[in-house]
């Protein structure tokens, strides 16, 4: 029994673990920072607990403060969120060794899944279709070359820390490969402290549709269907939907099947995704694994009707699943758009200030989650998300127009938001005939926003 849960994340997604925890009759601490003492979730919590000034390095990634105020309210367990320390495997080690349950899978398991090179080779012993490359990390640029000529250009080079599209360069011709790789190491290094590459032949024209997967403490995976990601930019998501456009019963039969495989070769615990290239052959390639709650989970709430981290909290604390998989509702359709405070127009930059005026959507088969509100001052200092904005419809064509109805009826005044992109995009022809790969935004015309 979990009767209080320290919350190790700021704005919306502290609010959304703060909503459940309260329908659950469990009580709520929030960390924040000084420049998040007027956020929402600080409010809402049943306490709160200042842990440093804006700067994150001495706020929500300092462990020690965090693991004081875990003393201090004497909470007995701790959500992470998604970024920061939700897949920090010595962060779950530690509140293990304290007694804290960390809600989320163990350190070894956030290990074998964290580097991509240690995942890789753990799929391909658990028979998960992989994307042909090297065994291991590259040496030199010799070794780089010869395994490139081996498997056929083009080709990706990948940092094993990688993420967010970091320390990745796509190699087109042998000519090429030392530039790429050079710059590849020298990025990696910068971003992760560790400049170990490996190499993956490029899929050409693929989707991204990821598995969204739950693991108990007795053994038993299921999966609960899939999601699409393809429209993104620079790696980053931008619109997520489901079911995807791309993606039968037979495949994603199929798809389910690997990525329950993948799960139970770890014996995972909790909430993950398993993420998948799929090419325009229908054949799917395991890409890696993230170990927590994604930020576009509300598309596989509505579309499955669950509370995915009521589920979260409920196999912390040792509850089974049920053991069977779950496939979409018939006749629905759900997407969402993530609301940045960036400016499209010149390159998505930050778009950080007070938000003078807001007023969100409402109606059927729309869902809001933010901590967003007029007066409410946008850091500097941390992502720029402030809403996801999700349709549910009975087709793909209803959600496009429900969400473009939506849209419109969404003001936030003060900052720049992604709210023109989304609309521009949502009338795209190519978008909405559902033709499309994560290569759709490279050369996208912004300039009429």
């Amino acid at each position: 029994m979990i009767k209080k849960i320290l919350i190790a994340n700021r704005g919306e997604i502290a609010l959304r673990i703060i909503r459940t925890c309260k329908e659950m009759g469990i009580k709520t601490v929030a960390v924040f920072s000084t420049a998040d003492k007027d956020s929402l979730h600080v409010r809402f919590a049943d306490e709160a607990i200042c842990i440093g000034p804006p700067s994150s390095t001495d706020s929500y990634l300092n462990i020690p403060r965090i693991m004081a105020a875990v003393e201090i309210t004497n909470a007995d367990a701790l959500h992470p969120g998604f970024g920061f320390h939700a897949e920090n495997a010595d962060f779950a080690e530690l509140c293990h060794d304290y007694g804290i349950k960390f809600i989320g899978p163990t350190a070894e398991m956030i290990r074998r899944m964290g580097d991509k090179i240690t995942a890789k080779e753990t799929m391909i012993k658990a028979k998960v279709p992989v994307v042909p490359g090297s065994k291991g990390l590259i040496k030199n640029v010799k070794q780089g070359k010869s395994i490139a000529a081996e498997i056929g250009y083009p080709v990706i080079l990948k940092a094993t820390a990688g993420g967010g599209g970091k320390g990745m360069r796509i190699v087109l011709e042998e000519s090429d490969f030392e530039t790429q790789w050079n710059m590849a190491r020298q990025e990696a290094k910068a971003a992760f402290g560790n400049d170990g590459m490996y190499i993956e032949k490029f899929i050409e024209e693929p989707r991204h549709v990821e598995i969204q997967i739950a693991g108990d403490q007795y053994g038993n995976v299921v999966h609960l269907s899939e999601r699409d990601c393809t429209i993104q930019r620079r790696h980053q998501k931008l619109l997520e939907e489901a079911p995807s456009p791309a993606v039968d019963d037979a495949l994603r039969k199929k798809m389910g099947k690997a990525a329950v495989k993948a799960g139970k070769s770890i014996q995972y615990e909790g909430l993950g995704t398993v993420e998948f290239l799929l090419d325009k052959h229908g054949d799917f390639y395991f890409m890696e694994m993230n170990t927590r709650i994604q930020v576009e989970h509300p598309v596989t709430e509505e579309l499955l009707n669950l509370d995915l981290v009521k589920e979260q909290i409920r196999i912390a604390a040792g509850d089974k699943i049920t053991g069977g998989d779950y496939l979409p509702q018939t006749n629905v359709h759900v997407m969402e758009c993530r609301i940045n405070a960036e400016d499209p127009k010149h390159n998505f930059r930050p778009s950080p200030g007070a938000i003078t005026s807001f007023h969100s959507p409402k109606g059927h088969g729309i869902r809001v989650d933010t901590h967003a509100y007029s007066g409410y001052v946008i850091p500097p200092y941390y992502d720029s998300m402030i809403a996801k904005l999700i349709t549910r419809a009975a087709t793909r064509e209803e959600c496009i127009t429900k969400m473009l109805r939506a849209l419109d009826e969404f003001i936030v005044e003060g900052v720049k938001t992604t709210i023109p992109f989304h609309k521009k995009l949502l009338h795209d022809e190519v978008f909405r005939s559902g033709h499309f790969n994560t290569g759709f935004l490279d050369n996208y015309d912004l300039s009429d926003l």
